[in-house]
């Protein structure tokens, strides 16, 4: 069996807060909504990709007033540096604080949602590094100097290859 990952459902308390921040800052589209039972909570379904109903639903049945403490985060892949920077300007543009963090194998940026669920957008840089490895790098920087900063600081690593060398077969790892 080869389990496939679809979408996640997040309970929330505020709807309409959520929807803004997701469609508005990390570009989501509203694909349905609806109650979930007869008088039952709405669901609405969000996605990025055509042919996914859904990636991302939420439902407004959370009660608590503090953040999630079951979730770490969810993490989203983009194609191109230049989409980290364009989210990057987004979260500067709705005023949400961010940690950019690199692993050597990504470029990623964390940030919470408007109800502090945790958050992460990265790009994969050519390099495998193993982990867990982290350092915060300098989200202004352009391409080459952001690739170039990542190959300095995490070449002395004990695994350090291009990713088309590295060994790819991570299950079952000891």
């Amino acid at each position: 069996m080869q389990l496939s990952w679809s979408h996640v459902v997040l309970n929330v308390r505020d709807t309409e807060k959520i929807l803004d921040f997701y469609t508005e800052t990390l570009g989501f589209s509203v694909s349905e909504r609806g109650p979930l039972a007869e008088n039952g909570p709405e669901i609405v379904f969000l996605s990025q990709d055509a042919d996914e109903h859904h990636q991302l639903a939420v439902v407004n049945t959370r009660k608590d007033e503090d953040p999630s403490n079951s979730l770490n985060h969810l993490a989203f892949r983009v194609g191109s540096f230049d989409e980290v920077k364009t989210v990057k300007e987004k979260l500067e543009a709705a005023d949400t604080k961010y940690r950019p963090l690199s692993h050597g194998n990504t470029l990623s940026l964390y940030f919470a949602d408007p109800e502090g669920n945790g958050l992460e957008v990265f790009w994969d840089t050519p390099w495998h590094v193993s982990q867990p490895e982290g350092a915060i790098w300098d989200a202004n920087l352009d391409e080459e100097q952001a690739l170039a900063w990542v190959e300095e600081t995490f070449k002395q690593r004990p695994v350090f290859v291009k990713r088309e060398d590295a060994d790819s077969e991570f299950v079952n790892r000891p």
